[in-house]
């Protein structure tokens, strides 16, 4: 999926602009026991219960596509025969009713799901009758594909602090520990929404913290390769460049190779491209060798890069590095410096010693306190 089918799609999660005619889930206590079943008409709810519901939801299609939002691929095997795919199925198929699909699947969420504390974890099924549009993206008529599909997100209860409240029943107060419903951790939709139809190989799993992958529960629900959190790219990225670079590894081919990678994202940005920027690690040594790294170091690189994340395996530049900024570390400092900026730290070895120097203009502050730095050399 892309940026615009996302957007598509989180449009619909709002009052009176999608097909949700339920609402299902399971209350989860702290002790992973399933303690409420919810199985809600919107017709008898209230409209402000309806848009909290439809808020959670919407929140399991946020996020960066490759960060937050992770492609989720089943073998043709699966989609063929498997008990995972075909639980999906029953689920989406029966728009939620099948009771028994829906008690198959909160057991598997819950023997898989390590929360801390208890949870909601909902469910709802949507039927989006796909417009037709031009290019540009303007409506053109009613089309006559229809995308069916379940939304899922798995939300925790966070118990608020104590207070006295007010009982009308015994016209007394009382000490009362309010529970509200945080946004979702995890969710997914299924099945995706590719070119704006349904594909059936394929679901969105969101996280929202990218660093913490539930994989129990991936590997229960899905059963597919977990895909390599973002942080963990960015840690083999920069393992791959410091061990196949060596000596080459130096502050002026670092700096050149963020900056060349923030500007993709840049003009990325600008183009409005929905598809996500991808690289490959042959693309990102030819960014290498422009820098004057030697070829068996490159190559060393290219090699590195297709044992840790596959052969010719597309890369996002986001997950690598922060283009908007640059952190500089010695053992007794720490710089964070604007990434537009950044070209001008230069490392310079004087009198035998490494120095970084950094250009400094006015408004130079030591802990807040503004500083004056002499405009000439001072005499010994």
């Amino acid at each position: 999926m892309n940026t615009k089918e996302v957007s598509e799609l989180r449009r619909r999660w709002q009052a009176e602009k999608n097909a949700v005619k339920r609402i299902y889930g399971c209350y989860v206590s702290a002790n992973g026991e399933i303690v409420a079943d919810l199985d809600e008409p919107l017709s008898l709810m209230p409209q402000e219960e309806a848009e909290q519901y439809f808020a959670l939801l919407k929140k399991a299609l946020s996020g960066k596509l490759g960060k937050n939002l992770l492609d989720l691929v089943f073998s043709t095997q699966q989609v063929a025969d498997s008990d995972e795919h075909r639980l999906l199925m029953a689920l989406r198929d029966s728009e939620l009713q099948d009771l028994e699909a829906r008690q198959a699947f909160y057991q598997k969420a819950v023997e898989s799901l390590h929360l801390e504390g208890s949870y909601l974890l909902l469910l709802a099924h949507d039927t989006y009758d796909v417009p037709v549009k031009a290019k540009d993206g303007t409506r053109l008529e009613d089309g006559d594909r229809v995308f069916s599909y379940i939304l899922c997100a798995v939300c925790p209860v966070k118990e608020g602090k104590p207070g006295l409240s007010y009982y009308p029943g015994d016209n007394e107060f009382h000490c009362y520990s309010p529970q509200s419903v945080a946004a979702p951790e995890y969710g997914f939709l299924f099945p995706a929404f590719d070119d704006r139809a349904a594909n059936l190989y394929n679901a969105l799993f969101y996280c929202r913290k990218p660093d913490l992958l539930p994989e129990a529960f991936l590997d229960s629900v899905f059963h597919t390769e977990v895909p390599m959190a973002a942080e963990e790219q960015k840690e083999a990225f920069q393992e791959a460049l410091a061990e196949a670079l060596g000596q080459e590894c130096s502050m002026d081919v670092v700096q050149v190779l963020h900056s060349q990678l923030s500007g993709l994202v840049a003009e990325h940005k600008e183009s409005k491209n929905p598809e996500p920027l991808t690289l490959t690690a042959r693309a990102i040594g030819q960014i290498l060798t422009q820098c004057e790294v030697p070829a068996e170091n490159v190559e060393a690189f290219r090699t590195l890069c297709d044992e840790r994340f596959g052969e010719g395996a597309a890369l996002d530049p986001l997950n690598l590095m922060d283009p908007g900024k640059v952190e500089i570390k010695t053992p007794q400092v720490s710089l964070t410096v604007e990434a537009d900026y950044s070209p001008l730290v230069q490392a310079r070895v004087i009198d035998g010693k490494r120095y970084l120097l950094i250009p400094a203009g006015e408004g130079v502050e030591f802990n807040g306190l503004a500083v004056r730095i002499p405009a000439q050399e001072q005499e010994a």
